[in-house]
């Protein structure tokens, strides 16, 4: 469950978040109020009961609606924020599941950024680096989240720690979820833009979507329908079948940004405690997540077994494991 916030981002983008914390005594997450009252709810709250989304014909998913009934004690502003960035092609509530296993005392909330989800996707963008990490401030400085730990997967992890780098003033601490350091070159873009081109969409249904991305899709070695899963959750229904609610060119637009260029530079220069955690059989390889965590100041690692590229999604307890005695040292006073 999560209760939407509308924020503005960089050049005045329209910004989704969805605030959460963890249900005293136990684990679920029930909504909080935004900063100084009740927050503003976004016109398409509505989700099915188990807190996924629902996608909505040419809509974005959306996250769960808040449920009713008292707000937990520590619902207020002065508890300890966290802010969530998903990957390229994610949406907030990917952290769903992950974050209904956290405990206690945390202020959480998931960003979809701009181009994702229920956030705008401007035709003309920018989607740039400089644009993805002046969102995520403006997120931190209206939200009143600040200093914030970042909890970033693949590039929401890139975004999280080049706004640790560039505004130390914002961050006290930083989780990186499997992403890499290294350039990942041309030839990867080009794999990605004739992946995007290959996709039969649209899908005639949502078990189209699950069966393709699962199991049909060129980059599936084995079938994985946690996969599958996860892309239907990004899809969206059309008069003309299932399509993404994001546009495939503006996701390469923004990973062209990124791909070309190492970021092994602007790693060292954040000061705060960081994580970094990885899937065993993740896109982030061992020895370079050893060796980003060397090249931090305040490193520290953390790996998943059986986990693959979408950790938090296909493994929340074990991943909740791994990240939750980090939050608790870096946020306790």
């Amino acid at each position: 469950m999560a209760r939407r916030l509308d924020v503005t981002g960089a050049d005045g983008v329209r910004l989704a978040a969805w605030e959460y914390t963890a249900e005293p005594g136990g684990p679920g997450i029930v909504p909080q109020p935004g900063p100084g009252g009740a927050a503003r709810l976004g016109p398409d709250t509505a989700g099915r009961p188990g807190g996924r989304p629902v996608p909505r014909p040419a809509r974005a998913p959306q996250a769960p609606n808040a449920a009713p009934g008292p707000q937990a004690p520590h619902a207020h502003a002065s508890a300890p924020g966290v802010l969530l960035l998903h990957g390229l092609m994610g949406h907030a509530g990917h952290w769903d599941r992950a974050v209904r296993r956290l405990t206690g005392g945390h202020r959480i909330v998931a960003l979809d950024q701009r181009g994702h989800g229920a956030s705008e996707k401007p035709a003309g963008g920018p989607f740039t680096r400089e644009a993805y990490v002046a969102d995520a401030a403006a997120v931190v400085e209206q939200l009143g989240l600040g200093p914030v730990t970042l909890v970033g997967h693949s590039m929401g992890a890139l975004t999280a720690w080049q706004l640790a780098a560039e505004r130390p003033d914002l961050v006290r601490a930083l989780v990186i979820c499997d992403m890499r350091a290294s350039a990942l070159g041309a030839a990867s873009q080009r794999a990605w833009q004739d992946w995007f081109h290959g996709w039969p969409a649209p899908f005639p249904s949502l078990e189209a979507v699950h069966r393709w991305f699962g199991d049909e899709d060129p980059w599936v070695e084995t079938p994985n329908p946690a996969r599958g899963a996860f892309f239907a959750e990004v899809m969206a229904e059309h008069p003309d079948g299932w399509r993404p609610v994001f546009d495939p060119e503006q996701m390469l637009t923004s990973r062209e940004t990124w791909v070309h260029d190492a970021h092994w530079d602007s790693l060292a220069q954040v000061r705060c405690p960081t994580l970094v955690v990885r899937g065993l059989d993740g896109e982030l390889g061992r020895a370079e997540a050893q060796e980003m965590v060397r090249v931090l100041p305040h490193g520290a690692y953390a790996e998943i077994p059986d986990a693959g590229h979408l950790l938090h999604y296909t493994h929340p307890e074990a991943w909740s494991e791994a990240v939750e005695p980090f939050l608790n040292g870096v946020l306790t006073p």
